[in-house]
């Protein structure tokens, strides 16, 4: 790949993205140090390091030609992007969760159509999802450890996405009900995508030789 400038997220699936780029042939061993750079020229391409919110907008608007994201985060953003590939790893689920002890009293609540107050990462997919449901909801936006509003009675309960179940169960959590799942996706500005099909084409193909994907 010659020149393509690539936004990769920082956290849970940075290390499954490296293995995705390398797969298709990218160098990035220079990525993997702990050092504080933000931009990493190699020979043959440019990465750029972001928070995993921040990459479609690196993609969307053309700082970036490519990038690898969550689909949690494409659907709360809903950006202007090319999705190219499902990379099948980094899965986890995306769930609406109550204390324990209110879990019964919660999902009468919402099945009754009454007013919930809901915390999350993720207000516009949270609101979509209780539209949807034809139920209401008041949606608190927060942006980090969204387990601890119940506690403190910020919120009667959460969504949030979860791998392994962990901090839910650390926090008295129980699971309501599944929202959506997600995996990391390789995502294209559209200007790019036209512009340089070639070789954005070559590397959705690299990826898919390498047995890396499974999307």
């Amino acid at each position: 790949m010659s020149g393509l400038r690539v936004a990769v997220p920082k956290g849970a699936i940075f290390g499954d993205a490296l293995r995705a780029l390398e797969a298709a042939g990218f160098s990035v061993e220079a990525l993997r140090g702990n050092g504080r750079r933000l931009v990493y020229r190699e020979a043959d391409a440019e990465f750029i390091l972001s928070r995993p919110s921040d990459v479609p907008v690196f993609v969307e608007y053309g700082a970036a030609d490519i990038g690898i994201v969550g689909k949690d985060v494409l659907e709360e953003q809903e950006p202007n992007v090319i999705e190219l590939k499902d990379l099948g790893t980094g899965f986890c689920r995306m769930v609406l969760a109550a204390p324990e002890r209110e879990a019964e009293r919660m999902q009468q609540r919402i099945s009754h159509s009454e007013v919930v107050r809901v915390a999350t990462k993720f207000p516009r997919t949270t609101q979509r999802y209780f539209e949807e449901m034809g139920r209401q909801a008041e949606v608190i936006a927060l942006h980090g450890s969204v387990e601890l509003a119940p506690l403190v009675g910020l919120a009667e309960c959460i969504v949030d996405l979860t791998a392994t179940g962990t901090t839910l169960r650390e926090n008295h959590l129980v699971v309501l009900d599944e929202i959506s799942t997600s995996t990391a996706r390789l995502i294209s500005n559209r200007g790019s995508y036209r512009l340089r099909n070639a070789e954005i084409v070559a590397l959705v193909e690299a990826i898919e030789r390498s047995g890396v994907s499974i999307g």
